[in-house]
C-alpha cells in the first residue's frame, strides 16, 4: 500500500489460495496462486473499495510506478491515482492479475504440482465468469463485502458485467468502457487466426513448448499484429503512418516499405519478448465464450436481471471492434429491468485503444461519475452532519 495518499507506489503481493475453484468447464483448478495491488485506503467502513479488472494483455499493476522509474507505470496510471478520475485519496483500488495470465499469477508456465512440470497446454480453460469468482475470494481475504464500484475496459468490462450479474449484492456501481455483451462472429474470427498463427508456429509444441527451451515468438508476434491492427481506427492509421515510406523509396521486395509495417512489426516482436504463447490462448478463449445471455436463449435483458448496481456504460466512436451498438445493447437490457443507467458516447479518433488515452471528454465523464460514488460513501454522509449531531 502506498505510503502516503498522495503517492502511488505499489507494492505487489502474492495471495496463495489452497481450495480448489470450481470452473465453469466442470473441472477445478486445484492450489493457486493471484498477484494483487492495491492503492489507497480502505475506510472504517470498508466501503471504498475499487476493483479494476484488467483486459487481454495487462496486469494486476494498474497504476503508480516501481520506484522512480516511469518506464514501470502502471497500464492504466492517467486514469487511476491521486487526483486522477478514480482518485486513490478517496478509493481503495485493487488490481488482480487474473488466473491464466503470466505476471506472477498461477498460469500456464507454474509447475503443475501432480506432475512437476509447468502446466502448458494441460492448463484448464477459465472464463471471465471463473477470474470474477476468484477474484471474490481476495476480497473476501480482504474483508471486503462490498464494492464502492467494478471498473474495466474490454475485456476488463465483461468482468465488470459478469461481477454484477455474479455477485449482485456485492457491487454498488458497475462501470464497463469500451466492452460488449459478447463478442461478434467477425471478432471471433479475428481471435482464431492469431491463435492458429500461434498453434502452426514450429516452435509451440503443441503447447509444451518450456521443455524444449524455445518460445514460438513468429507466431506469438503475429498474433499481435492482428490484434493490434483491429485496436486503432483506420482514421488513427492513416493520421499517424498513412502511406509513408520507412525508406526513400520502395525496395520491390517483401522486406518492410512501410512505416504501418514497421511499427506492426515492432509491435509484434517486443509483445512476444513479455508475453507467454499459452495464455494468450487462453484469454483469448476466455473472451469468445464470455456471452451470458447464452444461458437465457439469447435474452440479454434476462441475463442481466439478477443486477442491482447502478452503471456507467462508454464507448467510442471509432472503436469498429466493441462498437457504440454493442454497449447500447447493454443499456437497452438494463433499462429494460428498470436499472439506473449513465451512458456515453465519446468521440475519439483512436478506436478500442482510445479507452486507455487521455481523451479529455472521456475522463471528465470517468471523473464525475466516481465524485458521486464518493459523495455516497457513508464516510462521506458522516462528514456532512453537522456537529453536534449524531447519525
Amino acid at each position: 500500500m502506498p505510503a502516503s495518499l498522495d503517492s502511488c507506489e505499489p507494492t505487489p503481493q502474492r495471495h496463495a489460495f489452497d481450495q480448489p475453484l470450481p470452473l465453469k468447464s466442470g473441472s477445478a483448478m486445484p492450489a493457486y496462486e493471484l498477484m494483487v495491488e492495491t492503492y489507497g485506503e480502505l475506510d472504517a467502513t470498508r466501503s471504498n473499495a475499487v476493483l479494476i479488472c484488467h483486459a487481454l494483455n495487462a496486469s494486476h499493476h494498474v497504476a503508480g510506478t516501481y520506484g522512480d522509474d516511469p518506464k514501470t507505470a502502471g497500464w492504466w496510471d492517467n486514469m487511476v491515482g491521486p487526483g486522477k478520475p478514480v482518485d486513490t485519496r478517496r478509493f481503495f483500488v485493487i488490481g488482480i492479475n487474473n488466473l491464466g495470465s503470466c505476471f506472477g499469477s498461477t498460469g500456464p508456465m507454474s509447475v503443475d504440482p501432480a506432475t512437476g512440470q509447468p502446466w502448458g497446454s494441460r492448463f484448464p480453460v477459465v472464463t471471465v465468469e471463473d477470474w470474477v469468482d476468484a477474484q471474490a475470494r481476495v476480497l473476501d481475504r480482504l474483508g471486503i463485502e462490498r464494492l464502492a464500484a467494478v471498473m474495466g475496459g474490454s475485456l476488463g468490462g465483461m468482468q465488470a458485467l459478469a461481477w454484477a450479474i455474479r455477485h449482485p449484492q456485492r457491487v454498488a456501481h458497475c462501470v464497463a468502457i469500451a466492452s460488449a455483451p459478447a463478442l461478434s462472429a467477425q471478432n471471433i474470427a479475428f481471435n482464431e487466426v492469431a491463435r492458429r498463427a500461434i498453434v502452426t508456429d514450429p516452435d509451440f509444441h503443441g503447447g509444451n513448448y518450456y521443455a524444449h527451451g524455445v518460445v514460438p515468438r513468429q507466431g506469438l508476434s503475429v498474433a499481435r499484429m492482428i490484434g493490434h491492427i483491429t485496436y486503432l481506427s483506420d482514421d488513427a492509421m492513416a493520421r499517424k503512418f498513412g502511406r509513408s515510406l520507412r525508406g526513400d523509396a520502395l525496395n520491390y521486395g517483401w522486406d518492410v516499405d512501410f512505416q504501418i509495417e514497421s511499427y506492426l512489426r515492432h509491435q509484434g516482436e517486443k509483445f512476444s519478448g513479455y508475453f507467454d504463447a499459452n495464455t494468450y490462448l487462453l484469454l483469448t478463449r476466455a473472451l469468445d465464450y464470455f456471452d451470458p445471455a447464452a444461458e437465457y436463449g439469447g435474452d440479454l435483458a434476462a441475463a442481466l436481471a439478477p443486477t442491482q448496481a447502478r452503471f456507467l456504460l462508454a464507448s467510442f466512436t471509432t472503436d469498429w471492434r466493441f462498437s457504440p451498438e454493442r454497449s447500447r445493447e447493454i443499456v437497452r437490457a438494463l433499462l429494460a429491468n428498470r436499472r439506473e443507467v449513465s451512458y456515453a458516447e465519446i468521440a475519439s479518433p483512436h478506436g478500442h485503444d482510445a479507452f486507455l488515452m487521455d481523451e479529455p471528454h472521456y475522463h471528465d465523464v470517468v471523473r464525475a461519475y466516481f465524485d458521486r460514488i464518493a459523495q455516497q460513501l457513508p464516510a462521506a454522509a458522516a462528514a456532512a452532519v453537522p456537529t453536534g449531531e449524531t447519525r
